[in-house]
């Protein structure tokens, strides 16, 4: 009988020595094998060739020059058929929800233990998904409330505009600056920053920078 080919296995994180840990791990597995590594999401658009093409790519959500959500983004659009499998510390309900919306497969800590991790590459090639029973249950939670139009799923559906208008929010940029650089006029920027303020239950800038931090949007 013909032996199944490994499934060849990318790693985009800016963090050398897990990167490295975790290739190591993979690569003694009888399933898989790495076939590249790239710092963030940026290199990985240069160094992706056909030559190299992984069957899953393990994502880490914060890198700089792309972070895993923009880069997931790109895969959706150049690459539908790799699957993404996302290694980050935040489980946050808006965490979950943005990378369903671009198309994630799987959502995974960076605590996960080596076994599971193995699992999880193989589910998202067998069955397209991957999801810890955490993970599972948080969805499943999320979904239960839909039911009520207030529920905390309505609250956490953000679009694009208003993922990078909280980023901007943590930073030193006055709201006309902010306008500048999304290109939009200044009542909007304040029209985006009213309707946050109501639907995340925040008094302030601050509160709205609290809640970026707290699910993963910008780290310190």
């Amino acid at each position: 009988m013909e032996s199944k080919l490994p499934i060849k296995v990318a790693l985009i994180d800016d963090h050398i020595l897990l990167r490295n840990a975790l290739a190591s791990l993979i690569d003694k597995s009888e399933v898989c094998k790495v076939v590249l590594q790239s710092n963030n999401g940026r290199q990985l658009k240069d160094e992706l060739k056909s030559e190299n093409m992984p069957d899953v790519i393990l994502l880490d959500m914060n890198m700089p020059e792309m972070d895993g959500y923009e880069t997931a983004i790109w895969l959706k659009t150049e690459y539908p058929y790799i699957k993404v499998l996302m290694l980050t510390m935040y489980d946050s309900e808006l965490a979950l929800i943005r990378l369903l919306q671009v198309g994630v497969k799987g959502f995974m800590k960076k605590d996960i233990h080596p076994s599971e991790l193995i699992h999880a590459i193989e589910a998202v090639m067998q069955v397209g998904f991957y999801y810890s029973p955490q993970t599972s249950s948080k969805l499943a939670g999320l979904f239960r409330e839909a039911a009520d139009r207030n529920t905390l799923l309505q609250k956490v559906m953000l679009d694009t505009q208003e993922v990078d208008f909280l980023k901007f929010a943590c930073s030193e940029m006055t709201y006309k600056e902010i306008a500048q650089r999304m290109k939009l006029n200044p009542r909007s920027i304040d029209g985006i920053r009213d309707n946050l303020f109501s639907r995340l239950d925040v008094k302030s800038r601050v509160g709205l920078a609290m809640y970026a931090i707290r699910h993963g949007l910008v780290t310190l």
